[in-house]
């Protein structure tokens, strides 16, 4: 049956959250890669505790909350001027290379965003980067007040585009994501950038990981919680063809 819908997360997916480490090296040099992936450990863990807690907190609060404890444990200080300068960027983080052609090529079904950040922070990503044209849907999890992997993040896509799980495919490089999606009922694509075996040879040889390396041992492995992808693929570029074959 082909899919009804393309549904992606933002974060990572369509959009490359590394690319904070810019303006986090720039406010702190020598700190910007250290201070870029503990924000985002902490960032995940923060919407994790939140919704396990259920003292739900927007994405915008948490992205600035972690980037505040990140800078307190590396012992740096920063006045609010430049936390808003360096929290800024997630409105105008950069695009995947291949993110606009996959898009493009994917406009004979729907084509929707489904992501943990706030609807304000949605929207100024999404103009930003010039995507409104190619997306018919940015959908928050704002609406239901929990964060993904709850499957009351995942029903959204159901109460927003009014298909069922089995019509649409979701596309996220965050395993964590894909095990949510998966266990909800989706048909998932799983985008592997960093492969174990680039993994294994950047971990050779050496006493002291470097924090890029340590988050993407994390961050960017399949999780063993019981759900796998139903398709595995390195780029965007590969999800018009899967769309094609369905």
């Amino acid at each position: 049956m082909p899919f009804k819908a393309v549904v992606f997360d933002a974060y990572g997916t369509l959009y490359d959250i590394q690319s904070v480490a810019a303006v986090t090296e720039q406010a702190f040099p020598g700190h910007g890669d250290m201070i870029t992936q503990i924000w985002r450990i902490k960032q995940l863990e923060y919407t994790w505790l939140r919704s396990l807690m259920q003292r739900y907190e927007d994405f915008a609060a948490v992205t600035r909350d972690s980037l505040i404890y990140t800078l307190r444990v590396l012992g740096l200080h920063a006045p609010a001027a430049t936390l808003d300068r360096i929290v800024a960027k997630y409105l105008d983080l950069d695009p995947y290379p291949d993110a606009r052609a996959a898009l493009a090529a994917l406009q004979n079904c729907q084509r929707a965003i489904l992501s943990n950040g706030s609807p304000s922070m949605l929207e100024g990503l999404v103009k930003a980067s010039g995507f409104e044209t190619l997306l018919d849907s940015v959908i928050s999890v704002d609406a239901h007040k929990v964060f993904k992997p709850s499957p009351l993040a995942y029903a959204l896509i159901q109460d927003t585009l009014g298909l069922a799980p089995g019509d649409v495919l979701f596309v996220s490089s965050n395993p964590w994501d894909v095990c949510g999606a998966k266990a909800f009922g989706l048909n998932v694509a799983w985008i592997e950038r960093v492969s174990p075996q680039a993994m294994a040879a950047a971990c050779i040889r050496t006493d002291q990981v470097p924090p890029l390396t340590l988050f993407k041992a994390l961050r960017t492995q399949m999780d063993e919680l019981g759900f796998a992808p139903d398709y595995r693929i390195t780029a965007l570029s590969e999800l018009p063809e899967i769309v094609t074959r369905a």
